[in-house]
């Protein structure tokens, strides 16, 4: 569509929401009893609950109308085509095929990967359940017991993220172990527990070069080797990468060695062989299922109509939020201890993907783009930073995760951890007038000059916007949908903003200069006079 026809969709949202300034959400539900059926999405056992913001069916309908000038649909359809959307790198964007369950062709680029998929796939599953059967064994000739996965990024968050989250599912295997910042204290940490003839290494890095990884891949087999011996390197060590040679070069056996496509982004690579140390953690079978979710998701997607498309209005509100309102912030509060680091795996997943300010053209965008995200599970936040959420003077739209029912959890924590979240939500929204605080003050008794002196103070201004994401029971099947959702979310972001989520070259930038720096870190002997001012005595400060 003609780029005027995004301005005048921008244009129309505009104008809609100054005339909705003088309406509240509570208003809005005054006046409609149908409210929360007209938006709420319900998917299987999965439900979207989106009727806490302050928005009408106008509002949907002119955001759906911004996605068509956008070609939300057939910027889709090229993604699921295994087309080279990520146009920086000239690669497709295909991790969904991963996932696919439908027996069709999968398509990337004109090839069918789907034999290939599914042979690494099933090569992943038999080394997972040969772990968890206890047939293959270390150096000591005794099962793992523990499983230590070294990796940074999308290698980390990932399986990291998921294992917690699926604790439940383990079982009788392993436990896992996860490894990623270069500070020697994580992997220190992380050993010391641990019995190392018990210990399996999975080394997860595409390249095999990637600095923080490989140096505490490096650090990990000098420890391997200091304790067992140097034959030990070949049965206590797996990889994840393409570098069959280099992963030879450090000792690991070519049969423990799982690959993955350049097609699959690192923070989309959870479903690939990086899902190594929790197909392990959790059994094949449960990792299917986990698969299966994101199945159900990419299905949804593709089929559902755009008004009642879970991920496409998730990102569709994202983007009132962001570009109509100037909300530059976004929490996301899993009412779920296990759901712990869901917030920072989405960081990586938002804020790589749409942290830009060039279009797929390299030109300058025209609006803000991704916002920041942050989290913590409740009811945690709610004794921390929802103190600002309630009364700051910015407004941040929350997304709110919580099951239904809990798993390995105990019944009567689980309706107060579900009350709590309700509650956080309803008062978000409802907030409390100058009136009504001061009708509670006198209440309890307060003299009327307190009353005037602590109202402000409790009164809340409310019309403070968030969605529930509410489902069964976290269990894999749902950890799948979850993670779908949020991939989509933040695809039908990119399209509204015309840039490429797949790539990162800020990422890179740093990279590039932390190799340059090391070695003059390193060594006092290397002059610092090429360096910015700052840096060179930050050097010199260290130097002594």
């Amino acid at each position: 569509m003609p780029r005027t026809a995004v301005a005048s969709a921008f244009d129309a949202l505009d104008n809609h929401a100054r005339a909705l300034r003088v309406e509240s959400a509570p208003d809005l539900f005054a006046r409609n009893p149908l409210r929360f059926q007209e938006f709420s999405v319900p998917l299987d056992d999965f439900l979207f609950d989106f009727s806490k913001h302050k928005i009408t069916r106008e509002t949907i309908a002119l955001l759906v109308a911004l996605a068509e000038a956008r070609d939300l649909e057939g910027r889709r359809a090229a993604l699921f085509a295994g087309e080279p959307v990520n146009n920086t790198e000239g690669r497709a964007a295909m991790h969904m095929g991963l996932r696919d369950f439908s027996n069709k062709p999968i398509i990337v680029q004109g090839v069918d990967f789907r034999r290939e998929i599914e042979a690494t796939r099933e090569r992943v599953f038999a080394f997972a359940r040969d772990i968890r059967a206890g047939a293959i064994l270390g150096a000591g000739d005794k099962p793992f017991t523990d499983i230590v996965n070294i990796g940074i990024g999308g290698s980390d968050l990932g399986p990291a993220m998921a294992a917690r989250a699926l604790s439940p599912y383990r079982g009788a295997g392993p436990r896992t172990h996860f490894v990623a910042n270069v500070d020697g204290a994580d992997l220190s940490d992380t050993l010391e527990p641990l019995d190392l003839s018990r210990t399996l290494f999975i080394v997860s890095s595409k390249t095999f070069t990637t600095q923080e990884t490989m140096a505490n891949a490096a650090s990990a087999r000098a420890r391997v080797v200091a304790a067992l011996g140097e034959t030990a390197v070949p049965r206590h060590f797996a990889a994840v990468s393409t570098r069959l040679d280099k992963a030879a070069e450090f000792g690991i056996n070519p049969e423990r060695v799982f690959g993955f496509w350049d097609w699959v982004g690192g923070r989309y690579s959870l479903w690939s062989s990086i899902g190594l140390a929790l197909a392990i953690a959790v059994g094949p079978d449960h990792f299917t299922q986990f698969l299966r979710g994101g199945f159900d998701i990419d299905t949804h997607f593709r089929e559902a109509p755009l008004d009642r498309n879970i991920p496409a209005l998730m990102g569709l509100l994202g983007v009132w939020h962001r570009n109509v309102l100037g909300r530059a912030t976004h929490a996301v509060i899993p009412y779920d201890q296990r759901l712990a680091r869901f917030p920072a795996y989405l960081q990586q997943l938002d804020m790589e993907s749409n942290g830009k300010s060039v279009t797929r053209a390299g030109e300058p965008v025209e609006t803000a783009t991704g916002p920041a995200i942050f989290g913590e599970p409740g009811t945690n936040g709610q004794h921390a930073f929802f103190q600002l959420l309630h009364q700051g003077t910015d407004v941040t739209p929350i997304d709110f995760l919580v099951a239904a029912e809990p798993v390995a959890a105990d019944p009567h924590h689980h309706a107060l951890l579900f009350a709590n979240c309700l509650a956080q939500s309803e008062a978000f929204m409802r907030g409390r007038t100058l009136e009504e605080a001061k009708a509670l003050l006198r209440k309890e008794g307060r003299f009327e000059a307190e009353v005037e002196r602590l109202a402000p103070h409790k009164a809340f201004s409310g019309d403070r916007p968030s969605s529930t994401l509410l489902y069964r029971k976290l269990d894999p099947r749902t950890l799948g949908r979850l993670v779908a959702l949020y991939e989509h979310k933040v695809f039908t972001q990119s399209v509204i903003w015309d840039i490429n989520p797949f790539d990162q070259w800020g990422v890179e930038l740093g990279k590039e200069l932390a190799g340059r720096l090391a070695p003059i870190v390193e060594d006092a002997s290397v002059s610092t006079a090429a360096l910015d001012g700052s840096t060179a005595g930050l050097i010199a400060w260290r130097r002594g």
